[in-house]
């Protein structure tokens, strides 16, 4: 199987990528689809995949990518920006997609959403979920072989959940928390790019929806919590009541850089991001579902993980 990777050199991607390699050796031919060559660096070494610099919001590129291809995993998505961007990336970019993998003859697509997006598309609270939405409505109406995955929200070595929990309480004497109530089924990266591995060629996932979720459901308080204790840094946390929340928000969407938090963060967090039970999960697959506390101990806890590199960053003044 020739397959194309959208957002491969992400952090599901790489992961993904080195699953697939492995499971079908030098039988895979992997493209993977980067605007920057230095972001797809790590999977440089990997035998089989193949790396190209292309624009895949560009119709002609994307129609040029394909080329050849047996099948497309789509991974690219953003969790904050305007309604503008989540439209380009979460609706318009999936409908492109499905348009020229008819052009270019191919049947297989793979498209990774989010839990929290319903059937349909409903009246979601969250520009990120009602945009999510209309890309499923887009690849569930293409006609072509396609496979919709709803993941929880994502945790492993490199993720930016669990890490950025962890540096704050590093670095605040208490961690101000808006939304602390809402509730998430984490899963963990290796199992989602397992999962992802077994449905491409999977022909009863063909019109099906997954819903990947680890084995327990958390409040965000708790997961605060959890980081900072594995962290060595736990710090008291300070509730936010919803005035509070939605100012805080506001005030880091005007930060330069991506902000830790936004106000359509918080909408998207009023819709509980656990697994509805009404589609197939990881068990189907033959996936055990990970604890997030046994994996997440293994890189959040001190000299461990992104945080060995902490006190050279200190001294780097980075």
């Amino acid at each position: 199987m020739n397959l194309l990777v959208l957002g491969g050199s992400g952090f599901v991607g790489r992961s993904f990528c080195e699953h697939w390699l492995r499971a079908h050796g030098g039988a895979a031919q992997i493209t993977v689809a980067t605007r920057r060559l230095t972001h797809a660096q790590p999977l440089l070494p990997l035998p089989g995949l193949v790396v190209q610099q292309a624009d895949v919001f560009d119709p002609a590129q994307l129609r040029r990518l394909l080329q050849g291809q047996d099948a497309v995993l789509n991974l690219i998505a953003v969790l904050h920006g305007s309604a503008a961007r989540f439209e380009q990336v979460h609706a318009e970019l999936p409908r492109r997609l499905a348009a020229a993998c008819h052009d270019a003859g191919v049947r297989r697509l793979v498209h990774v959403s989010a839990l929290g997006v319903t059937d349909g598309g409903g009246e979601a609270p969250s520009l990120y979920l009602r945009s999510k939405a209309r890309g499923e409505n887009s690849v569930r109406n293409s006609g072509l072989d396609w496979t919709l995955v709803r993941p929880s929200v994502i945790f492993g070595q490199d993720d930016r959940f669990l890490n950025l929990f962890a540096a704050l309480q590093a670095s605040w004497p208490l961690m101000p928390l808006a939304g602390g109530n809402a509730r998430f089924q984490p899963v963990w990266v290796e199992d989602v790019a397992q999962a992802l591995c077994r449905l491409l060629p999977r022909p009863a996932a063909i019109g099906e929806t997954y819903e990947l979720a680890g084995p327990r459901i958390w409040t965000l308080a708790e997961l605060v919590r959890l980081a900072g204790r594995l962290s060595g840094q736990p710090r008291p946390l300070l509730p936010l009541p919803e005035a509070l929340g939605w100012l805080q928000a506001l005030a880091l969407e005007c930060l330069p850089g991506e902000p830790l938090m936004s106000r359509d963060n918080l909408r998207s967090m009023r819709l509980p991001n656990v697994a509805s039970g009404r589609h197939p999960g990881l068990a189907e697959l033959g996936i055990a579902a990970a604890e997030l506390e046994a994996v997440a101990a293994g890189y959040l806890a001190p000299q461990t993980g992104p945080a060995r590199l902490d006190p050279w960053r200190m001294r780097a003044g980075r």
